[in-house]
């Protein structure tokens, strides 16, 4: 039984295709008539049941079935209305009875008009909906396909998701390509039924008239009610067909049928209703219309429409309770209660890497509503950042903070403070530019970012400033210009291993080899991001990642240490370097006399862990003396001092001096191009009496 089942649609095939050679009695030409129109009756539901086309994926193959059966009884009813005086059974009589009602001309303009709606209105445009969709689908096949790999690569979905959104999305391209070809089969058999029509009526009317006998009317009374039972017979059927073909191909994606969908959008708004209803009313005052209709439909959409609008209301009251009553009950809970779960806690380990706090007063600042264009500079400033150092610093998070000085902000760098200044609104930051005429009155302060004294005027005195030759500076931009400043020095600290692999991932788009040879059978991603990290932190950018990678793999060898391999690194972005620090073609740069290079490289020991230098204190405190006292000297030629070393001491000079002048830039001669003209505007020596190591 179970493999009968199973080939249940090819034995159905099979008897399909026989009918249109087998004779069949009237009996059983009777079963299959019902057959075929519980058949499409069933198909017809099942369209309007499903909540998307490829839930019914089997419909183009259901076509052609369909078709082929409605032929076969086609053929069949034709030779027995031939053979047996008109007569096909009871349902083609019964059929063409109730549709003629006693007048033959009707009944087949009628058989006529079912015909022609069938074949130009449902199938037609069924055919052109099933067209065009299926050239949309394959269209928007390659966009869906990357969206489906974007969605991968970003782990919003695994790789078994993505298998079965592939395979759907190439099931929907089959599907409507099959309908597109499968609508010919109705179109056809639509046409088909008017040539058998045509054949029934004219070749009964030969055989009643030549070989029976028959009256001129009884032969047209006969056949034309047996043209017409079996056109409809099939007919009928084929317009279910159709209208189910036209439901399929016009169905959308959904959630529900398309019974629901219907009484959720037509009962969406009960005002249509309403105002559909007394449209009724008024059309009872045109004379000749029939009021009783017109007031019973009007009466019902008004009444439906009142309802809908009143259950409607009532939902709303009870969200809006709903809503209240979870409001309160949230508001009960104690923050003990709250911390009670685990999860909730772990949100407070959560760390920004970079953070700004305002006070309520500098809030519109940074509000795009009210007019503030700090993000919008914020923004700016990444991508000139990234440019400039080839990295790219992470979102800055702004909030607010009621805790601080309403004219007050904070810079917070993972968690912690690490720089806040005051701003006044409505007023200018004003600097002293050099050539100031005369002083005006405002507020003392100090510029934040670089620690000038400067003054606070408010926006009415901002004319009088600038004449006087004053430099004035908007409260956004010594907002960004602190920020800037701030991101530049710990540029180090924001670049985590996660940047690296993105910037290594980018490189590999363009230059797959390099990556793939040096990381990680070279180079490890942790190493990397020490090297960067080491130059970012003296300022030297690393947007030239190739560079860095292919000169670490070629100091392999080297890589105990990370501060020589950095060296090395440094070494060959000499050009970057150079234009970085030189002005006009030359660098100023204060030197080492050999004496103190000497003292620092016999000062160097050497461990496991790398190399260190071990200097007495005393010599420590007079090298710091003997540098600042170089930098007082040259601060009105060099505002910002370059010290100029040997490439085997510049590490440790850096080291050193670190601790006591962080600002000062020490470069090797290795790390300057042939091409700029160096400048020493002072020298830097230690008092041999007082020097030890």
């Amino acid at each position: 039984m179970k493999k009968i089942l199973n080939n249940m649609v090819t034995v159905f095939v099979i008897l399909a295709i026989f009918l249109i050679i087998i004779p069949l009695p009237t009996w059983l030409l009777d079963m299959l008539f019902v057959v075929n129109i519980a058949l499409s009756l069933v198909i017809l539901l099942i369209t309007m049941y499903i909540k998307e086309p490829l839930e019914f994926s089997i419909f183009p193959s259901m076509l052609l079935i369909t078709t082929i059966f409605r032929l076969g009884l086609n053929i069949s009813s034709t030779r027995l209305i031939l053979f047996q005086q008109g007569y096909a059974g009871q349902i083609v009589k019964a059929f063409g009875q109730f549709v003629m009602k006693g007048n033959a001309l009707i009944g087949f303009i009628v058989f006529i008009l079912i015909t022609v709606v069938q074949m130009l209105v449902v199938t037609k445009g069924a055919e052109r909906v099933a067209e065009v969709t299926a050239r949309f689908t394959l269209d928007a096949m390659p966009g869906k396909q990357m969206a489906i790999d974007a969605d991968l690569n970003s782990g919003i979905i695994n790789e078994d998701e993505a298998k079965l959104r592939r395979a759907k999305i190439q099931r929907e391209s089959d599907f409507f390509g099959a309908m597109d070809g499968a609508s010919k089969f109705v179109k056809g058999d639509a046409t088909f039924s008017i040539v058998a029509a045509i054949v029934n009526l004219l070749g009964g009317a030969v055989v009643g008239l030549v070989f029976d006998g028959m009256e001129f009317m009884d032969v047209l009374s006969t056949y034309t009610i047996a043209t017409v039972g079996d056109g409809l017979c099939s007919q009928i059927p084929a317009l279910l067909i159709s209208t189910a073909m036209g439901m399929i191909v016009t169905r959308s994606a959904s959630e529900d049928s398309l019974n629901i969908d219907i009484k959720n959008q037509f009962t969406a708004q009960p005002l249509v209703l309403i105002i559909a209803g007394m449209v009724m009313f008024v059309m009872m005052l045109i004379p000749g219309f029939p009021k009783l209709q017109l007031l019973v439909l009007g009466a019902m959409l008004v009444v439906l429409g009142v309802m809908l609008m009143r259950t409607q209301r009532e939902l709303a009251a009870e969200a809006d309770t709903t809503a209240q009553e979870m409001s309160e009950n949230r508001e009960a809970l104690s923050e003990m209660e709250y911390y009670k779960d685990i999860d909730n806690v772990y949100k407070l380990l959560n760390v920004e890497p970079i953070e700004m706090e305002f006070g309520y007063s500098l809030i519109p600042l940074a509000d795009e509503s009210s007019g503030g264009t700090l993000i919008e500079r914020v923004v700016i400033f990444r991508k000139q950042f990234a440019m400039d150092m080839g990295m790219v610093f992470p979102s800055v998070r702004m909030t607010d903070n009621q805790h601080i000085n309403p004219n007050q902000y904070v810079i917070k760098v993972k968690g912690e403070i690490v720089a806040h200044a005051e701003i006044l609104m409505d007023h200018y930051l004003a600097l002293d530019s050099g050539s100031v005429t005369r002083e005006i009155d405002g507020i003392d302060t100090v510029e934040p970012a670089f620690n000038i004294p400067a003054k606070w005027i408010p926006e009415q005195d901002k004319l009088r400033a600038e004449i006087a030759g004053y430099t004035l500076i908007d409260p956004t931009s010594v907002i960004i210009t602190h920020l800037s400043e701030i991101i530049k020095n710990y540029a180090h600290e924001l670049l985590s291993r996660q940047d690296v692999k993105t910037m290594l991932d980018k490189l590999r788009q363009t230059n797959a080899a390099v990556v793939d040879d040096i990381v990680p059978n070279i180079v490890s991603p942790a190493y990397l991001q020490k090297v960067l990290c080491l130059l970012l932190k003296e300022g030297v950018p690393i947007r030239d990642l190739q560079t860095i990678l292919e000169t670490i793999a070629d100091n392999q060898y080297n890589m105990k240490d990370v501060d020589i391999t950095t060296e090395y690194v440094r070494q060959a972005l000499k050009r970057t370097i150079t234009r970085r620090f030189s002005d006009g073609g030359q660098i100023r740069v204060l030197t080492l006399d050999t004496e103190t290079e000497n003292k620092i490289v016999a000062s160097v020991k050497k461990s496991e862990q790398g190399s260190y230098l071990a200097m007495d204190p005393q010599t420590i405190q007079n090298l710091v003396t003997a540098l600042n006292d170089q930098i007082e000297r040259v601060k009105d030629v060099v505002p910002m001092p370059i010290v100029l070393t040997s490439p085997i001491v510049r590490i440790y000079f850096k080291k050193l001096i670190d601790q006591f002048i962080p600002n000062v830039t020490v470069l090797s001669f290795s790390e300057i191009d042939n091409s700029v003209q160096i400048q020493a505007v002072g020298n830097i020596a230690l008092d041999a009496d007082t020097a030890g190591v």
